[in-house]
């Protein structure tokens, strides 16, 4: 399995388009690993791409600490929680009654068709994994990926605003949809899950410092072969 740090795979391709791969390493050699996802344990990286929706990370860890300190940090506990105590327990989150109707919904799923088991899960092909996480009321496709490579170490491609905003600025590609861009890169870099891990939260560092809706240019690491910054 490829590395994530760049040196270690980067005479080891061939015919493979560079551009995404040179952004990689730019990115890599500005902010250095990124040691993401941080977690105890697989179900608590599920709980956490669930509590981080439309929220920041700093939010959903407080929610995650509750949920550890009231010893509520697994399947059965979840389940045999009443909600208000649920939704009180996750409230630093935001958007908490729905927060803990998809924990509830995730738990059950997780032990009909898993038993609970992240081995038994992991065991299961990517795609019809993908395709029962997608049916699961409240889990959408970013949602699901992040589930899919940080939880179960699945070569999949997670997308954020972040990823599609950056790639446009930046020349990988014009536009596009979620699948559209998930789609590119997974067909421009090698398959690898430590190098979609550290890409994807290498790109979410670059948004939160430089790349936002209104751009702070100065400093970034991207600037030369930036679309946004040469017409600025």
């Amino acid at each position: 399995m490829l590395t994530a740090n760049p040196k270690r795979w980067r005479k080891t391709i061939k015919g493979v388009n560079r551009k995404p791969l040179t952004v990689y390493r730019q990115l890599y050699n500005a902010f250095g690993p990124q040691h993401w996802w941080p977690a105890d344990s697989p179900f608590e990286v599920i709980v956490g791409a669930i509590l981080t929706q439309q929220t920041s990370w700093k939010n959903a860890a407080l929610a995650i600490e509750s949920l550890k300190r009231t010893k509520l940090l697994s399947p059965r506990a979840i389940l045999k929680t009443s909600d208000p105590k649920l939704q009180m327990t996750i409230r630093s989150s935001g958007y908490y009654k729905q927060k803990a109707k998809k924990l509830k919904i995730f738990c059950r799923f997780f032990l009909k068709e898993y038993k609970g088991s992240i081995k038994k899960m992991r065991s299961s092909p990517i795609s019809h994994l993908r395709s029962q996480l997608l049916s699961i009321w409240g889990i959408g496709h970013e949602t699901a990926d992040s589930i899919l490579l940080y939880a179960l170490d699945k070569p999949i491609f997670v997308v954020d605003a972040y990823t599609i905003r950056i790639g446009e600025r930046v020349g990988l590609f014009k536009s596009g949809g979620y699948e559209h861009v998930r789609h590119y890169f997974e067909s421009h870099l090698p398959r690898s899950v430590p190098l979609f891990k550290e890409y994807h939260a290498l790109l979410v560092e670059l948004g939160k410092r430089y790349c936002r809706t209104k751009p702070l240019c100065n400093g970034c690491p991207l600037n030369d072969g930036c679309r946004l910054r040469k017409s600025t």
